[in-house]
């Protein structure tokens, strides 16, 4: 049944290339479903844009087809065992990538394609690996830790870098890899002074929610050992590891005060506050990898200078070893807030969480299994599916999709998990699963925000061990007491505000002026038109990874998983301008 199946296949994948390298994009647009859709992460538009249905599809293909004659798609693999799924090799003039196909009755409901490589530059990996050593006696040879040596006290000195990196957590290394690979002169600036940083300084007992198999870093995957959940500071000496593994140049205990971009010369000005000294950059591009979200936010609560007690934003709290038979309110009802009141409850504080809109909530456990299992597990890895097929799966649902997708998922969840559902719901907790029942995933996409993977606090709030406040804020505080917005008043010795964060941008604006930043426009969300992520409909999430307003800047981030898949696609945008190729970013009119 596979052979056949990976000939129906092929004989699709015979007829694109054909179409395409004929430039017919009405025999492009027939190999579609007529709504189908054609997701395409640079390989023929130079940014990351989603057709949907078959006259943009068309569209695409006459504007940018000749230009990449010869094109060629191929299977990669066998055709599953239905014939309607396959992983696709695709090749163009520019390089080389891959992507993935479903089939309805002979016709594409989805396509993916990327493009992974560029022709003539390709990273020395495998078999192309450099050899480390030169086979004759030479005077004058200097060692790998010389050469190292020199690298690391010239670059942003004596040598300017191609790239700047501002941001030295798990996006900004992840990034500094793949151009490192790509041979693209990088230097990595961080607030923090040593890589993991921003991992170590957190909460102490942060853990990671998602599962070891999800959150590889490009290159150097987790060894086998590691847990499926790590801690927060096994993580940090991870990521400090792979910058010394790496060979990654990384200033730490370095800040960026100042960002212009000189149009005369293409290049930026990056003023870098290290230590006593302030050190000018003049990179060709800038990348902002500060985390897939900006500053903190902190409310103005009225009366908080009369409080008397701490009020700490979840950025800056650590421990609740110092709140022990205190009365510890948090406001908040997402990640952060439950994680910090099962910490502060374990240090014997007594907890209320204030909850001011619902929350998604997901076991652990039951996400595992039906979220995650298929592609990110060890059952997975046993079935023959790598990372890369899992990223390029996962990348291959097109926005509109998906959402129809995790309601199936959270229609299975809420009936698997009903009891615990119906114990948290007694309790007052207000639980939803999103405008659209989509659940947490598209709130993941959305906006960030708005729920919770059950690592043991919905127990605590289940047996009354922490108390909640459904559905109020805090309107004023006054000593040692909080007022709620329902005219009730709580005892109040500490108070954490688990309040989220603004967008990324808030952070280049510290940096840049306000008509960059206003040029640039928010990231995160795609324009589905729900709370707090505005439409216009983007189908893709907003600046993030691709070509910005703004030339030669941009925005790299997101959790393990994204960093880790993105950072390809961001590097060779960098690389592809590093070395002279034409790369005209795609905006379609319709």
């Amino acid at each position: 049944m596979s052979a056949e199946a990976s000939t129906h296949v092929r004989a699709w994948t015979a007829a694109l290339t054909r179409a395409l390298n004929g430039a017919d994009a009405g025999s492009v647009g027939a190999l579609f479903e007529r709504d189908g859709f054609w997701r395409d992460i640079l390989a023929f538009t130079w940014t990351i844009l989603t057709f949907e249905g078959r006259e943009a599809i068309e569209a695409m293909v006459l504007a940018n087809s000749e230009r990449l004659r010869p094109i060629r798609f191929e299977l990669d693999g066998a055709a599953s065992e239905d014939g309607e799924e396959a992983f696709l090799r695709v090749e163009t003039r520019i390089g080389r990538g891959r992507g993935h196909v479903r089939l309805q009755r002979g016709l594409a409901r989805t396509l993916l394609t990327t493009l992974e490589e560029l022709a003539g530059h390709e990273e020395r990996l495998g078999d192309a690996r450099p050899l480390g050593i030169v086979h004759e006696a030479r005077r004058g040879r200097r060692t790998w830790l010389e050469e190292r040596q020199t690298e690391e006290a010239e670059l942003g000195r004596a040598r300017q870098p191609y790239c700047v990196i501002v941001g030295g957590g798990q996006g900004g290394i992840a990034l500094g890899a793949r151009l490192k690979q790509l041979g693209v002169p990088t230097l990595i600036v961080e607030a923090n002074e040593r890589p993991g940083d921003t991992w170590r300084k957190r909460y102490k007992s942060l853990v990671l929610h998602d599962p070891v198999w999800y959150d590889h870093l490009p290159y150097l995957p987790f060894p086998a050992h590691w847990p499926v959940f790590a801690p927060k500071d096994q993580i940090a000496d991870w990521l400090e590891a792979y910058v010394k593994v790496m060979g990654l140049n990384y200033w730490g205990g370095a800040t960026c005060r100042r960002a212009e971009f000189e149009d005369s010369g293409k290049t930026w000005r990056l003023l870098i506050e290290r230590g006593d000294k302030t050190v000018e950059l003049r990179p060709r591009h800038f990348v902002l990898a500060t985390g897939s979200y900006g500053k903190p936010r902190r409310p103005e609560i009225e009366g908080a200078a009369a409080f008397g007690g701490p009020i700490l934003h979840s950025a800056d709290y650590r421990s609740g070893k110092d709140f022990a038979g205190k009365a510890c309110l948090v406001l908040g009802s997402n990640s952060s807030a439950h994680d910090i009141c099962a910490d502060l409850w374990e240090h014997d504080a007594i907890v209320t969480m204030i909850q001011r809109s619902p929350t998604t909530v997901v076991r652990s456990e039951t996400l595992m299994e039906f979220g995650f299992k298929d592609l990110y597990s060890e059952e997975a890895v046993a079935k023959g599916m790598t990372t890369d097929k899992a990223d390029l799966l996962f990348a291959s649902i097109p926005f509109r999709l998906m959402p129809e997708r995790q309601r199936e998922l959270y229609r299975r969840i809420q009936e698997i998990d009903a009891p615990f559902y119906a114990a948290l719901a007694k309790t007052g907790f207000l639980l939803d699963w999103g405008e659209d029942e989509s659940g947490l995933m598209m709130k993941a996409l959305r906006t960030g925000s708005g729920y919770y993977i059950d690592v043991g606090c919905s127990r605590l709030i289940i047996e009354g061990e922490v108390k909640v406040r459904p559905g109020v804020g805090i309107a004023s505080l006054s000593p040692a007491r909080a007022h709620l917005s329902d005219g009730s008043s709580l005892p109040a010795d500490a108070l954490i505000l688990a309040t989220g964060y603004d967008s990324m941008t808030t952070r280049l604006a510290e940096m840049a002026s306000a008509e960059i930043v206003d040029r640039v426009g928010p990231n995160w969300g795609y324009g589905s038109g729900f709370r707090n992520d505005p439409g216009p409909w983007l189908g893709e999430l907003r600046n993030m990874w691709k070509p910005l307003p703004q030339e030669a800047l941009w925005c790299h981030g997101g959790n393990l998983h994204l960093s880790r898949f993105y950072s390809k696609f961001v590097a060779l945008q960098i690389k592809a301008r590093m070395e002279g190729f034409e790369t005209p970013v795609y905006a379609p009119t319709c």
